[in-house]
């Protein structure tokens, strides 16, 4: 483990063991981050007002914003998330399997369905749902077309190259 890890009034972050937090990420407060996730340089995940879960080999990727609704919508990423890099993250669910594109905005209440996608630059507007095989883009988003299942097995194949990507960064950073 790396990066700023805080914590905010009674919560302290408990990050796996395996985890890649790089070295200028930030994660504060009830923030739950499972087995290989990583979260890539330049992260917030800010757990203040409500909670953050992260299941395992998911990633975040660089310059990403993840935070919360007070006293309504805490954040729950799945394992085998694909975050792209910019993206913000605020108070949804990311079911497991699902692929948010660079520079997305995903809102309250939303949630991505496993096999769900959301294109890069897109704005998915409060309570909106990505169903399975469903690609959304535009600002605001809305359903672009059905994925082709080529492209909803190449999901977990990301998932699982950033999982190695970030054990190699941790080695070569423990090494240090």
């Amino acid at each position: 483990m790396s990066g700023l890890v805080l914590p905010f009034g009674a919560h302290r972050p408990q990050i796996a063991d395996d985890a890649f937090i790089a070295p200028n990420a930030t994660v504060i407060g009830d923030t739950v981050i499972g087995a290989r996730s990583s979260i890539w340089f330049g992260c917030t995940l800010r757990g203040d007002v409500n909670s953050i879960r992260v299941g395992s080999e998911t990633n975040i990727q660089d310059g990403t914003v993840v935070h919360v609704t007070r006293a309504k919508f805490g954040t729950v990423i799945g394992s085998g998330v694909t975050i792209g890099h910019m993206a913000l993250i605020h108070g949804c669910t990311l079911e497991d399997g699902c692929f948010v594109g660079m520079q997305a905005t995903v809102m309250d209440g939303c949630v991505i369905e496993s096999g769900g996608m959301l294109a890069a630059g897109a704005l998915l507007t409060p309570g909106k749902r990505v169903r399975r095989g469903e690609l959304w883009a535009g600002r605001p988003a809305k359903l672009m077309r059905n994925l082709e299942e080529p492209e909803i097995r190449n999901i977990p194949d990301t998932a699982s190259h950033y999982a190695r990507l970030a054990d190699s960064y941790r080695a070569q950073l423990a090494g240090r």
